[in-house]
């Protein structure tokens, strides 16, 4: 196996287990066997399992930004790229449903509130949906609540939904898809 490849091999193999199991059940040894390599080869390319974690996280982002750019109105309203960006986050989470589990096992442990922590509040360089928020909040388009309240409302029902489709309790055509990020958006305007 190339080493690119076992890179690779041992991300998704972490990504599956994490997602199935969460971050305590599993370990750097379970993750060594699924991906079919000894667990001191996991070492050379991480140096421990938080790295192994931020590095799943930073890909599955960088991979729905990847789909939110494609096509992104950056000229439309504030409602359209509103819209954009959560019909994008509802196909890609229902396309990809092991990213889904592993970012919600994030955003609910303690990785996940620093990072969020961080993208909320500091001083980092904003991303693409925090540039949206304080856009639509100066111009007053968006209610006068606090930042994570907002992405709250516009976020969790997305995410949610995308579960329920996953789950099949719901069938999300794409009209239900349109109907859905056009609630979020009136749970959020003025």
């Amino acid at each position: 196996m190339e080493k690119c490849d076992k890179k690779e091999t041992i991300i998704q193999a972490a990504l599956e287990l994490v997602a199935e199991h969460g971050f305590h059940g599993a370990p750097m040894a379970m993750i060594a066997e699924k991906a079919g390599v000894g667990a001191g080869t996991i070492y050379r390319y991480f140096d421990c399992k938080d790295t192994l974690i931020m590095e799943i996280y930073s890909i599955v982002e960088e991979r729905f930004v990847t789909a939110l750019m494609e096509g992104y109105p950056e000229k439309g309203s504030v409602r359209e790229r509103f819209l954009h960006m959560g019909a994008v986050l509802v196909r890609h989470l229902i396309a990809a449903p092991l990213e889904l589990r592993f970012v919600e096992q994030f955003h609910n442990s303690p990785y996940g509130v620093a990072h969020r922590r961080e993208k909320l509040f500091g001083e980092r360089e904003k991303d693409i949906i925090r540039e949206l928020f304080d856009e639509a909040r100066q111009q007053q388009i968006f209610k006068d609540l606090d930042l994570p309240i907002l992405f709250a409302l516009s976020f969790g029902p997305l995410v949610d939904v995308s579960r329920d489709h996953i789950l099949k309790f719901i069938n999300l055509t794409d009209q239900l898809i349109e109907q859905t990020v056009g609630a979020c958006w009136d749970a959020v305007r003025r």
